[in-house]
């Protein structure tokens, strides 16, 4: 396009972040990324909402978590949000010093307002 020329310019249409898809390829490696349900008393009441909150190991990607919950609960999640829990240090009682709490990991898997899980 030159400078006096009468064309007008084209608009690209912006990219939007477009769903990663799931990996669907089970290498065996998905059935250790759910190690267990959170069972805490904020993980149980948020149950109703439809947010499920799972133990999950360290290297395990957002990813890999809704990969697992599709192939074990048949349901499709509709967010995954991973945290991490520091480690924390405790005072050990019948012996002198402080120890440490190990470092945990959890997802929240938010379904669909109809989906469900059963434990």
């Amino acid at each position: 396009m030159a400078l006096f020329s009468s064309e007008t310019k084209k608009t690209k249409k912006v990219a939007t972040r477009a769903k990663q898809p799931v990996a669907k390829n089970d290498d065996g490696r998905l059935a250790n990324v759910l190690t267990s349900p959170w069972l805490s008393e904020k993980a149980l009441l948020s149950t109703g909402a439809g947010v499920y909150v799972f133990k999950i190991p360290a290297g395990a990607t957002k990813l890999d978590v809704a990969a697992a919950v599709e192939k074990f609960y048949n349901v499709t999640p509709r967010k995954v949000r991973v945290a991490h829990l520091p480690g924390k240090s405790v005072s050990l009682r019948m012996r002198r010093g402080v120890g440490t709490k190990a470092r945990r990991h959890k997802a929240y898997v938010y379904l669909a307002k109809g989906d469900s899980i059963q434990f």
